[in-house]
C-alpha cells in the first residue's frame, strides 16, 4: 500500500512504525473473513481493511470524525486478522497508533469520558475492584438472573504451597483475578509444585493493558514502569520466569520490551521482562517433558469431565499459542468437545463488553452456542475476562483450565 504520511509524523517512532505496517498491506481482504465485527455488521469500515484505510487517511492529514472514532472503537483488537493475513500486517499495533492519535483530535462525548474514567478508576485497582465485587456479592440475591450470573460466587482457593524448591518463578497477581477467581493462581502454584518449581506471587498492579487499549498511554507507561520496579529485585535474585495465568495480561507483558524500547531508563529491563514472560501453558508443556519430573499425566481409567475449551484471542492470536492447552487437558483425562469457529472472539475484549455492550452480547451468545453444542459438563478458558464474560451467559460452570489440571492431578 502506498503511503503519504505527513513529514512531521514520519519523524516520530510511531510514524515510522505505522508507515512500515501500512506498506505491508496488499488490500487482499482475507482479514475480513475472520473479523467478528465484519461478520456481524457487514460494513467494510467495521473490518480490518476498512479500518486500515481510515487510519491511513487520518495519518496522511485527512480530518477524522466521530464516524472514524466509532468504527475504530468497534474493533475488538482480537487480532484474528493478523493470524489470517498472508502479508504479516501488524494490525494491532497500527490500531493502537491510530486510536492514540484519534483520541487527541476527536473529543469524546461527556458520557464516553465519564464511563471510561469510571472504568480506569475502579477496574485496574485491585482493592477498589475487590470492594466492588464484595458489594455485588452481598446483594447478589436481589439481582435479576442475568446480572446475578455476572458476579462470580466465592470459591475455595485451595492451598498455595510455601516456596521450598531451588527453582522459583514469579506469577502475576493482576487486578481483577484476585477478587473474581483467586483460586486460579493457587491452582497453578500447586501444579508447578509437583514439578519442583515454587511459584511466588509478584508484587504488582495492573499490567497496563486496560489503559493501553483506552489510549491512555502515559498511565500505561507508569504502570509498566512500576511493575518492572516491583519485579526486578526478584528477577535479580534468581526468578527464572514471570508466569501469567491470564492470557490478556500475558499479551501485554510480552510487549513491554517493544512499548518501552525508547525509554532510556527502562528499555533494557523491559526487554528482559518480555524475555522472561511465560504463559502458564508454556511452562507446563515444557516441564512435563523433562525426564524424572514425577508428574503423572497419563489419562485415568475413569474418564474426566467433558470440556469445551474456549481459546482466548489473546492466547491464539496475540501470543500465537494454539493446541497446547487442549493437549494438556486430554493428557489429564478430559474429553474435549468439538467447538465450531474456534478462532472467533467471545466479545469480552477487556473493557469492550462495557463500551460496546450490544455487539459484545451478540458475540457472547454466538460463542456460547458453539461451546455448548457438544454438551460439555464444563467450559474452560485461559483468561479471566473471557471467563467472567462467558459465565454471565450460561448456567454451565466456566473454569480456568489450570484449575481442571490441578483437580485431575489431585492437587
Amino acid at each position: 500500500m502506498q503511503t503519504r504520511l505527513s513529514a512531521e509524523f514520519l519523524e516520530t517512532p510511531e510514524g515510522r512504525e505505522a508507515d512500515g505496517i501500512l506498506r505491508k498491506c496488499v488490500h487482499c481482504g482475507f482479514c475480513t473473513a475472520t473479523c467478528p465485527t465484519y461478520q456481524l455488521l457487514g460494513d467494510e469500515l467495521d473490518g480490518p481493511r476498512g479500518r486500515i484505510y481510515l487510519i491511513k487517511e487520518m495519518l496522511e492529514g485527512a480530518t477524522p470524525t466521530h464516524a472514524t472514532q466509532l468504527h475504530l472503537d468497534r474493533c475488538l483488537t482480537c487480532r484474528s486478522c493478523e493470524t489470517t493475513c498472508p502479508s504479516g500486517v501488524s494490525y494491532g499495533r497500527l490500531l493502537d497508533i491510530g486510536r492514540h492519535r484519534l483520541e487527541q483530535v476527536v473529543p469524546r462525548t461527556f458520557r464516553e469520558r465519564l464511563l471510561r474514567r469510571a472504568i480506569l478508576t475502579v477496574v485496574p485497582h485491585r482493592n477498589r475492584f475487590a470492594g466492588l465485587m464484595a458489594l455485588g456479592r452481598a446483594v447478589r440475591w436481589l439481582m435479576p438472573r442475568s446480572l446475578r450470573r455476572s458476579i462470580p460466587q466465592l470459591r475455595p482457593c485451595g492451598d498455595w504451597p510455601a516456596p521450598h524448591h531451588a527453582r522459583r518463578m514469579l506469577v502475576l497477581t493482576g487486578c481483577v483475578q484476585p477478587a473474581a477467581a483467586a483460586g486460579i493462581n493457587a491452582a497453578a502454584a500447586r501444579v508447578l509444585d509437583r514439578l519442583g518449581i515454587s511459584l511466588v506471587a509478584a508484587a504488582d498492579e495492573c499490567c497496563g493493558a486496560l489503559a493501553h487499549h483506552l489510549s491512555q498511554e502515559q498511565r500505561c507507561r507508569r504502570q509498566m514502569r512500576r511493575n518492572i520496579d516491583a519485579w526486578w529485585p526478584q528477577i535479580e535474585s534468581g526468578a527464572e520466569a514471570l508466569v501469567v495465568t491470564a492470557s490478556g495480561c500475558g499479551a501485554m507483558i510480552r510487549d513491554y520490551g517493544h512499548l518501552l524500547r525508547d525509554d532510556p531508563a527502562y528499555a533494557r529491563k523491559a526487554a528482559r521482562i518480555s524475555e522472561l514472560f511465560r504463559d502458564i501453558s508454556q511452562v507446563l508443556a515444557q516441564e512435563i517433558e523433562r525426564p524424572g519430573v514425577g508428574l503423572d499425566l497419563t489419562p485415568r481409567r475413569q474418564a474426566g469431565p467433558r470440556v469445551a475449551f474456549h481459546s482466548p484471542c489473546t492466547l491464539q492470536h496475540g501470543l500465537q499459542i494454539r493446541g497446547v492447552i487442549e493437549r494438556l487437558l486430554e493428557r489429564a483425562g478430559c474429553t474435549l468437545t468439538s467447538v465450531a469457529d474456534g478462532h472467533l472472539c467471545c466479545g469480552s475484549a477487556g473493557s469492550y463488553s462495557l463500551l460496546q455492550p450490544a455487539i459484545s452480547h451478540q458475540l457472547k451468545a454466538n460463542r456460547l452456542a458453539a461451546l455448548e453444542a457438544g454438551g460439555p459438563q464444563v467450559i474452560a478458558t485461559a483468561n479471566i475476562g473471557c471467563l467472567l464474560h462467558l459465565a454471565s451467559g450460561t448456567d454451565r460452570p466456566v473454569r480456568h483450565w489450570i484449575e481442571l489440571m490441578a483437580e485431575a492431578l489431585g492437587s
